[in-house]
């Protein structure tokens, strides 16, 4: 149970009042409901089947075509074998809204300029249909680290990784994106539900300081997109001062509109009057998110065109590290590729649909169409496809091998009993029966796992250590 300080009841009270202070305490006493977000390309109608094994029921929210509330088994739903390679997210509905109002394509160029721990992130991503270029940036390496296994744990191909200062983006990048979304941090009102300490340390002093660091991240954001680029900026408080007096603001002084914006959620228009002085009367077009309408999050929703030019001060060099992005017949990467090709029965045209980039001896697959300046400036370009040993000789990574799905066609291992699969989660080596060797792809019924290399008829599993996170259930056989 979250506990409300005297602080945000006063402010609640006096910006909302007491009807409002009413539903909110009510509503931080009362259980989390979770939701999950069903990844691309995912058989919506067989995942309910598999997971109905599980005990776990899903109720679909119908506006929203991939988003499903966990009405049962909520506390198996992070455990799975499905959640474990990816096919489905768990995520609040409201976090779900900025990203689906953006709502960028597979031939844009997006920014996700707060991207950490990736949840909006890997959204975009699905909703490109895992297409363009989608740059994602955090600032903190431990958030980073998050927002990567994320990316990959969703195999986001067309995802590029930065870790600077939001604020400081345009100078490396502008007028460059079409689309932006902004999910700024915040003071937190809107998740008190689940995240009680906020109580603690919230006051109007460290929301005074919170709107000037979303002020700054939003005018980078401005910048580093085209004219007309479009931009979603959202938070999940219920201040104004980082809300409606941040977009008032930027108003004033960026070449900027709102635009009208449609929820697939119940939501209010936002103000357009603080403490007696009228605001931009175009804030109505901004939405709140009240988390008891919902029960989910609170939530507040703006989208910007920029409709002129702007101009960083100043703009920063980016550094020369030589990464590119190869083609399959690039003689850099070719033979890596036909290697892996013939051992796994995966067409040349099949290889050729994505680019590539080695860094030290890891390869990295990557959208056909990602296209960016900024990729000398990334800690990661797209998510692992294989490794290159001393002697030259490339193996596939399980991410490689999840991305390759249905183009495998041989040198496949399926696993068919409860042991085996616990054994290749935890990352041990088996019995399979498997007479010849080297390295194999290994399924689960319909799923690709990951790989493994075979020797005296043992299966070693190569499943990556930074996704055995959690112990894994078992399904009924």
């Amino acid at each position: 149970m979250a506990v409300l300080s005297e602080k945000i009841s006063n402010y609640i009270l006096k910006n909302f009042g007491e009807e409002y202070l009413r539903n909110y305490l009510e509503f931080i006493d009362s259980d989390i409901t979770t939701y999950l977000r069903v990844a691309g390309n995912v058989n919506h109608t067989k995942l309910i089947v598999d997971l109905g094994k599980y005990g776990i029921e899903l109720e679909p929210h119908g506006k929203i075509p991939y988003a499903y509330e966990i009405k049962s088994g909520k506390d198996k739903a992070g455990k799975t074998v499905e959640f474990t390679v990816g096919k489905y997210y768990i995520q609040s509905l409201s976090s779900m809204i900025p990203p689906y109002v953006l709502n960028p394509s597979g031939d844009e160029k997006v920014l996700d300029l707060s991207a950490a721990p990736g949840s909006k992130t890997t959204q975009l991503s699905q909703i490109m249909g895992n297409r363009g270029t989608l740059v994602a940036n955090d600032p903190n390496l431990n958030r980073v680290k998050a927002l990567a296994h994320n990316v990959d744990k969703m195999n986001c191909i067309n995802t590029g990784i930065l870790k600077i200062k939001g604020e400081l983006l345009s100078k490396y990048s502008d007028e460059y994106f079409d689309k932006a979304l902004v999910d700024a941090p915040c003071s937190a009102l809107g998740i008190l539900q689940k995240k009680g300490e906020v109580s603690g340390w919230w006051n109007e002093k460290q929301v005074e300081k919170i709107a000037y660091l979303q002020i700054k991240l939003l005018v980078s954001a401005i910048k580093t997109l085209k004219v007309g680029g479009e931009i979603v900026y959202s938070t999940c408080t219920l201040t104004l001062e980082e809300n409606e007096l941040v977009i008032n603001t930027i108003l004033k002084k960026y070449p900027v509109e709102l635009l009208e914006i449609s929820l697939p959620v119940k939501s209010v228009d936002g103000f357009t009057e603080f403490e007696g002085t009228k605001l931009n009367t175009g804030l109505a077009k901004t939405k709140r998110i009240l988390p008891w309408e919902v029960n989910s999050e609170g939530f507040f929703i703006a989208k910007l065109r920029k409709t002129g030019k702007t101009e960083p001060k100043e703009k920063f060099k980016i550094p020369e590290r030589k990464l590119d992005l190869l083609e399959y017949g690039d003689k850099k990467v070719q033979s890596f590729l036909e290697d892996i090709g013939k051992h796994f029965g995966v067409s040349k045209t099949a290889l050729s649909n994505f680019k590539y980039l080695i860094k030290n001896r890891e390869i990295f697959v990557v959208s056909k169409n990602f296209d960016s300046p900024l990729i000398n400036l990334m800690i990661r370009t797209g998510i692992p496809f294989a490794t290159i040993d001393k002697r030259k000789l490339a193996h596939l990574h399980t991410h490689g091998a999840q991305i390759l799905n249905g183009e495998i066609t041989g040198n496949i291992i399926e696993l068919d009993n409860p042991v085996q699969l616990q054994n290749y989660f935890s990352g041990s080596s088996f019995s399979v029966g498997e007479e010849s060797g080297g390295q194999k792809v290994v399924k689960f019924k319909d799923y690709i796992l990951g790989t493994g290399t075979v020797s005296g008829g043992k299966l070693k599993s190569q499943f990556p250590r930074s996704k055995r996170t959690h112990d894994v259930l078992i399904p009924t056989f």
